[in-house]
């Protein structure tokens, strides 16, 4: 079989665009990378001198990761203006693969100074690559192409695939545990590195697959336009890089802890976000059916942001759960913390094509998309009450793997359930005019989510005493509870004015 794209032919891969196998193996080894290293990322900061750790307490660790992972998301806005004004996808995601590479590299090597060096480098790479990526799989189809929406499929089977072997692969080199004296925290974040490389190997050499999708669209092009998008990169790059000398000038001087930043980085950007929506939906609307389905989409960006600041505690206060309270011996070996996070993955492959079929069977009684997302709440509030009944267990020491599996298990079909009605729901209620804008306000919730990821490590228990774990872990595992549990109840409850604020969009 043959693909005809853009007047060029080339071979497919399982029927699509050739190109999508280049795309597929660039994402599955990024997202390797990025989910290996952060397997290991809190566990490494919080972890002794003695052991090769950086010593941070779990508030200060959570922080430093909260900001990380929300610099990831929130970067993906400038990225993505970037590729539409500056370079093209194409060479964005080169040029992010290499920052990427570079920030892992940078971790391998044992500084603090190279270890800051390499977040921000990973952070900047990501928001170049991540959105744009996803755009060149898009361009790799005609417009209303029928096969379009299962090369996604494959496309996000690719992302799953990463997030899989990353976690196991980055922990078992770089988390210290009894008998493996040659293991190295910074091993780890090398093989992050080595995967990251082996993306951008391929990239390159399959680029020429690609057929002109992600170049520099023509009326970008234009040398006026290419000066004026220059002059405002300039302007940005000098204004970001200021701010991130007085930052890290106030951080080390001791003037401004870095928890205090990422909490006045949340303060700032919820109220942005809100500010924002408030603007859209009382001026920018031109009618009252645009105003009634923004306010849907506002609706939808604050629940994401609440399933992702639960979710997204997989990576840090789960993560630490499993490492100081969890018995990891399966069959007389012991797993380390940072496999266990290859779990939802494993779960995603499984569990997506039942998920899909089971909303395909259940035709015209299919639930609104308002209910979709009451559902994924309400089971991420249950993965939570799992949480916080395996921290009333601790009593007899720790517990085993069973309750983070379970745990997982509800986080995952809630995800299943939330995050791609969320996306497709977004792409139809907003206006033409402002679906990027709409879209960028999703991942914007991503980001505020994944930043309340980090600071609730705070209230994480204490592993001191198995008393001192009990008091704290059922506290702050009920609180996330019963908070999503209500937002997913709100949403089931006014399922129906919600439909028909959507003015006839399903």
């Amino acid at each position: 079989m043959k693909w005809v794209y853009a007047g060029a032919v080339s071979d497919t891969f399982f029927g699509h665009p050739r190109g999508l196998a280049t795309l597929f193996f660039t994402e599955m080894w990024e997202r390797f990378s990025y989910y290996g290293m952060r397997a290991l990322l809190i566990l490494f900061m919080t972890a002794a001198p003695a052991v090769g750790g950086l010593g941070y307490d779990a508030t200060t660790a959570g922080a430093v990761y909260g900001l990380y992972t929300f610099g990831v998301y929130a970067l993906a806005l400038p990225g993505g203006w970037i590729a539409d004004r500056l370079l093209g996808q194409r060479r964005a995601v080169l040029y992010g693969g290499v920052l990427i590479a570079l920030g892992h590299y940078s971790l391998a090597v044992p500084s603090v100074t190279t270890f800051y060096a390499g977040l921000l480098l990973i952070v900047f790479g990501t928001g170049l690559l991540k959105p744009n990526i996803s755009a060149i799989v898009g361009d790799l189809y005609v417009e209303k192409d029928a096969t379009r929406d299962a090369g996604f499929s494959i496309f996000y089977m690719g992302i799953n695939l990463g997030a899989l072997f990353g976690p196991l692969v980055c922990s078992w080199l770089g988390e210290p545990r009894e008998g493996a004296a040659w293991v190295n925290w910074h091993y780890g974040f090398a093989a992050a590195g080595v995967g990251m490389t082996f993306a951008l190997v391929q990239y390159v050499a399959g680029q020429r697959h690609l057929n002109g999708a992600g170049e520099l669209k023509e009326d970008s092009g234009q040398p006026h336009r290419l000066a004026a998008a220059r002059r405002q990169f300039l302007t940005g790059i000098a204004a970001g890089g200021a701010l991130v000398a007085l930052i890290a000038f106030l951080s080390v001087s001791g003037a401004l802890p870095v928890t205090a930043f990422a909490e006045s980085v949340f303060y700032v950007v919820s109220a942005l976000f809100v500010s924002y929506f408030a603007v859209v939906i009382f001026w920018v609307a031109r009618n009252d059916v645009e105003r009634s389905r923004l306010t849907v989409c506002f609706l939808l960006s604050l629940g994401a942001a609440m399933f992702w600041s639960g979710f997204e505690q997989a990576g840090s206060a789960l993560n630490l759960f499993a490492r100081d309270l969890t018995d990891r011996t399966i069959f007389g070996t012991e797993l380390t913390a940072g496999a266990l996070q290859a779990i939802n993955p494993v779960f995603i492959i499984l569990l997506a094509p039942v998920v899909g079929m089971t909303w395909v069977k259940l035709g015209s009684r299919n639930p609104s998309m308002a209910t979709k997302f009451g559902l994924g709440l309400l089971l991420l509030a249950s993965g939570f009450l799992v949480m916080a009944w395996a921290s009333m267990s601790l009593a007899a020491g720790r517990v085993g793997m069973q309750w983070l599996v379970a745990t997982y298990f509800f986080h995952t079909v809630g995800e299943l359930c939330l995050s791609p009605v969320g996306l497709s729901s977004m792409t139809k209620l907003a206006p033409g005019r402002l679906v990027g804008q709409m879209m960028g306000t999703w991942f914007m919730g991503a980001a505020i989510g994944n930043l309340v990821a980090g600071l609730v490590t705070r209230f994480l228990p204490p592993t001191e005493t198995v008393e001192a774990a009990m008091q704290n872990g059922v506290p702050l595992f009920g609180s996330v509870a019963a908070l999503t549990g209500v937002a997913g109840l709100l949403f089931i409850v006014f399922a129906r004015p919600i439909r028909r604020m959507q003015a006839g969009v399903n």
